[in-house]
């Protein structure tokens, strides 16, 4: 049954109530041009707020211009500005592009070249926008950073927390668990009480031209998802022909460069086998890409880095049971039973519940409270190691792929 959108009236009312905040005040708004962020400002405009629009410049000046999918380039610049126009805010355009190549763009590559899947928005939402804009908000005076992610932040006795949004299918919380407490303070998330098409509606409500643009799409530096040439132009050299080898010790065939594989691959390996063969692993140091059958698929463990925890009170200790709370490994799959452990090295074990089959290090993990469409988010890292099934230890085999 197909659910009905309230009437102008009422959707504008409940939307600008929520962009309110508790007081009338200075807000910066980080347009990348496309119709979330847009609908925030004007939101946040039509609550009374002084508003400054900013868009930053991240890379490739000119080439994206007219590139379906791109964000914060090119031809989006010129939109984000035709939006401010619109609704009557300062709009300004900050190059960002040296510290988006160095902090997000050069570590992508690297983490690829290293046999790791890298999630390049993380890094690009908790060190460029929420840690350099954030400071440029304060510099110019503003209370806070308001920005078009579908994520909800609830303000609670202990301070303010992260919630999924209300339209699951567009939830962004997978991409924030990087966000901290300190940051979350000055942050403001207008949408994490509407749905897409809601927003869209307010779009033409409020006369806005990109009211029918595409959503952007893939990596916005990686035009079309071509992952390996984008590498090979960072980082020359990184396609070396090297070995395809069996989780046995047999050599199968060779490939023409780890970086167009990926974990849980099974078509466009050009090996000859008997039974089906999935990539098992990425040996970056041996330029390896090991095959197996889909039980070595199968993860049991994770070991986790770099965590981030967002929960009020700090993460559970390894001398513990652990924190029995749901993991979420794919942007793209609901969170799911598991057990946390804080290990004394400042890393985590995460023990998958169900297991989980073709994880891949470099991954996100990302911590909810439980699986409910209002989960709060408690934090996260990033996969340093999988820990695979029984039977590739039964075998006396590989464990940690």
């Amino acid at each position: 049954m197909t659910r009905e959108l309230p009437t102008d009236d009422e959707l504008v009312s409940r939307a600008v109530a929520a962009a309110a905040g508790p007081s009338q005040t200075r807000v910066v708004v980080a347009m990348s041009g496309g119709v979330d962020s847009s609908v925030v400002a004007a939101l946040l405009k039509r609550a009374g707020h002084d508003v400054l629009g900013i868009t930053l410049q991240l890379y490739d000046h000119g080439e994206a211009t007219g590139r379906k999918g791109s964000c914060c380039a090119g031809q989006d610049i010129h939109d984000a500005r035709r939006v401010a126009e619109t609704i009557g805010i300062p709009h300004y355009v900050l190059d960002y592009e040296q510290r988006f190549a160095s902090a997000v763009i050069d570590g992508f590559a690297a983490s690829y070249v290293a046999g790791e899947t890298p999630v390049p928005c993380v890094t690009c939402n908790s060190q460029i926008k929420f840690k350099d804009l954030l400071d440029t908000t304060r510099e110019l005076g503003a209370a806070a950073l308001a920005t078009g992610h579908y994520i909800a932040r609830r303000d609670g006795p202990a301070g303010p927390g992260l919630f999924r949004a209300a339209d699951a299918d567009r939830d962004q919380s997978y991409f924030l668990f990087a966000t901290t407490r300190a940051q979350l303070e000055s942050l403001w998330f207008p949408l994490g009480g509407l749905r897409k098409s809601e927003v869209r509606e307010l779009a033409r409500i409020f006369g806005l031209a990109i009211a029918e643009k595409s959503d952007s799409q893939d990596i916005c530096f990686v035009p079309k998802g071509r992952y390996a040439e984008v590498i090979e132009k960072l980082k020359p050299g990184a396609l070396r022909p090297g070995d395809i080898c069996h989780v046995d010790g047999r050599t199968l065939g060779r490939h023409d460069g780890i970086i167009n594989f990926t974990i849980g691959q099974r078509k466009g390996l050009k090996i000859a086998s008997g039974e089906p063969l999935f990539v098992i692993r990425l040996d970056a140091d041996r330029n390896v890409v090991l095959v197996g059958p889909r039980d070595f698929l199968r993860t049991t463990g994770l070991v986790i880095r770099d965590l981030n925890w967002l929960g009020h009170g700090g993460p559970p200790s390894l001398t513990g049971k652990g924190m029995e709370l749901y993991a979420r490994i794919r942007s793209s799959q609901p969170p799911r039973p598991a057990t946390l452990h804080v290990e004394d090295n400042g890393r985590a074990r995460v023990e998958m519940t169900s297991g989980e089959e073709g994880v891949a290090t470099g991954q996100a993990c990302v911590f909810y409270s439980d699986d409910s469409a209002t989960a709060q988010i408690l934090g996260g890292g990033y996969i340093a190691e999988t820990i695979r099934a029984k039977i590739a230890m039964e075998q006396g085999l590989e464990t940690r792929v």
